[in-house]
């Protein structure tokens, strides 16, 4: 039971984590990001269909597929991403309405497109691709994990590296406090800014793929649970700083695996796991109401950058 529920703890808050991540680039450079909804789903399509159409060449036993569908889920998150950069930054639009509308589009998009290619090319009805549960690996002690697992990690590290310990990283939390001086200082404030909201979509469309490789073993529309908008809650809650929320996210991930668990330890029926799913959102809210008045915001979040004002 206690390995079931790390193993499970663990696949939910990784790509929770890694998506966090993402947000915290976005909003430490200034701007507001509500928008990784929008972005995991979108990678996740894209990178599913790509694995779809590549077990037809390679077959379903290939990893091939599976590789390539998270490097495709991770560029379709960015060019995804793009829209959102180009709204807020180049056209100064208000960026929590810009961050709904992206979610918006991407359930509707997503879900049409799934189901026309379905049809055109696969003869099918469905309203989503079918992947199959990921593999696992074996590691030494620390037992079974999904190859995606390892993959985040690693790109965790370098991200906290990039944030923490690069120029680019300095300049990017600079924008996000003071995006005058940074400009004063020769620092691109648009160019910064761009980058770090294509990173969030990069990073939302491997998580995406990763849930969708793990949670539901499809693209479908269940890929749109709010899992953006509690990777959104993990970031507030850790401060915009990279490994607390590392924490927030454990404890999410945990508590949903514990839930579960328990539930199949005793015995209730499967629709008891509805009730599991709410408890990352109910721990979410305990944590805003005695954690939240702690927190600090970049001092420039949400505010619209024009370089001819002072």
């Amino acid at each position: 039971m206690l390995e079931m529920i790390i193993v499970d703890g663990l696949s939910f808050s990784l790509p929770l984590f890694i998506m966090a991540i993402g947000g915290i680039y976005s909003e430490k450079s200034g701007i507001t990001n509500l928008a990784l909804e929008g972005f995991q789903g979108f990678g996740a399509f894209t990178g599913a269909f790509v694995t779809v159409y590549l077990y037809g060449i390679f077959g379903a036993e290939s990893s091939v597929p599976y590789y390539a569908g998270f490097l495709f889920a991770v560029i379709g998150g960015g060019i995804f991403a793009l829209l959102h950069a180009l709204l807020c930054v180049k056209f100064n639009a208000n960026q929590v309405i810009s961050g709904v509308v992206m979610n918006i589009l991407a359930v509707a998009l997503t879900s049409f497109l799934t189901k026309r290619i379905n049809a055109s090319m696969f003869g099918s009805n469905a309203n989503k691709f079918m992947l199959g549960a990921s593999s696992r690996l074996t590691i030494p002690i620390i037992g079974e994990v999904y190859p995606f697992e390892v993959m985040i990690v690693i790109v965790s590290i370098v991200m906290w590296y990039v944030m923490y310990r690069t120029v680019y990283g300095m300049r990017l939390r600079a924008c996000g406090d003071n995006p005058h001086s940074a400009d004063a200082a020769g620092i691109n404030v648009y160019a910064v800014r761009t980058v770090a909201v294509l990173i969030s979509g990069c990073l939302s469309g491997m998580a995406g793929m990763s849930f969708a490789y793990s949670v539901s073993a499809n693209f479908s529309p269940d890929i749109y649970l709010g899992y953006g908008y509690l990777s959104i809650a993990a970031l507030i809650f850790g401060n915009w700083s990279i490994l607390p929320s590392l924490f927030a996210c454990l404890m999410f991930g945990f508590a949903r695996s514990a839930g579960s668990a328990v539930i199949h330890q005793l015995g209730l029926p499967s629709s008891y796991n509805d009730l599991v799913r709410i408890l990352p959102y109910v721990l979410t809210l305990l944590l805003l109401v005695f954690f939240g008045k702690n927190n600090r915001s970049p001092r420039a979040l949400g505010q619209v950058y024009n370089k001819g004002q002072r």
